[in-house]
């Protein structure tokens, strides 16, 4: 199912909803220049389907969702999202976070803490942005890629964003899912794609103060999101967990979906029956 919800200044946010409506929700934010249609995997798991109301969002200027002129470099703004995704999502949900969508949930916890959220996985994910930030360091196909994937220009973007997609998982992908995820890319105005990089962003007060159970999980093989941003994030966030995945690139939840999904069962699950208890 698809859905709308109202974002920071007035945004409409697409969001995309499945699974079992009576259990906790899961909330999936995805990267930078892709969309929520990143989870089909854990979308058409039956254990995450039985288990969990599922929710993917559209960041601001991706997909589905609407693409104001600008915003992007405001973690108000970000917050502002993220909270109106959780406010559909009922009890306080586990928030996953993939590669850009581990620096919207810091912003979300800057603004508001961990209000509404009873757990947080941060899955190849960056925290902070900008020079000399240790949670937001990239990987050689990021490098590689920049800054021909901000281009206005077609005969600029189009190779620089194909070698990127191509760089995200440590082996060739299905071409279908090449050509999805380029596709998905390509549909992301160049004004948003270079607005999200606009920013400088240090999240370390903000990792120390987090106060729900966490995982990290990364692959070693990542090439656009160096695991030393992983590994920052996880020496930051009080007890977090972590899972680095040898042989396994940026998308781990494609590359390792059956133990992704099966990690993400158990923390979620855990999640759950802590909150049962405290009740």
């Amino acid at each position: 199912m698809r859905t709308e919800v109202v974002g920071a200044g007035g945004v409409r946010i697409g969001v995309r909803v499945e699974g079992n409506e009576s259990a906790p929700a899961i909330v999936f934010v995805h990267g930078w220049a892709q969309s929520a249609r990143v989870w089909d995997q854990q979308f058409a798991d039956p254990e995450l389907r039985r288990g969990f109301r599922l929710v993917a969002m559209d960041l601001r200027g991706h997909g589905q969702s609407d693409v104001p002129a600008g915003g992007y470099d405001d973690p108000l703004v970000w917050a502002g999202d993220l909270g109106a995704v959780l406010g559909i999502a009922g009890e306080p949900a586990v928030v996953v976070g993939w590669s850009y969508g581990g620096l919207v949930i810091a912003d979300y916890l800057r603004v508001h803490g961990t209000r509404g959220i009873a757990g947080v996985v941060l899955a190849g994910a960056i925290t902070e942005i900008g020079n000399g930030h240790p949670g937001g360091v990239v990987g050689s196909a990021m490098r590689e890629a920049l800054p021909g994937v901000l281009s206005d220009e077609l005969d600029v973007a189009l190779p620089a964003l194909g070698k990127l997609c191509d760089g995200m998982a440590s082996k060739p992908v299905p071409g279908p899912l090449a050509q999805a995820l380029l596709g998905t890319s390509l549909a992301v105005p160049p004004h948003v794609r270079a607005g999200l990089f606009r920013r400088d962003v240090d999240s370390a007060d903000v990792l120390a103060s987090v106060d729900v159970p966490a995982l990290v999980v990364h692959g070693t093989e990542d090439a656009v999101v160096d695991i030393t941003s992983g590994e920052y994030a996880a020496g930051k966030i009080p007890g977090a967990e972590s899972r680095w995945w040898p042989g396994v690139g940026h998308l781990p939840f494609v590359e390792a979906a059956r133990e992704f999904n099966a990690t993400l069962a158990r923390f979620a699950g855990e999640r759950a029956g802590e909150a049962r208890t405290e009740r």
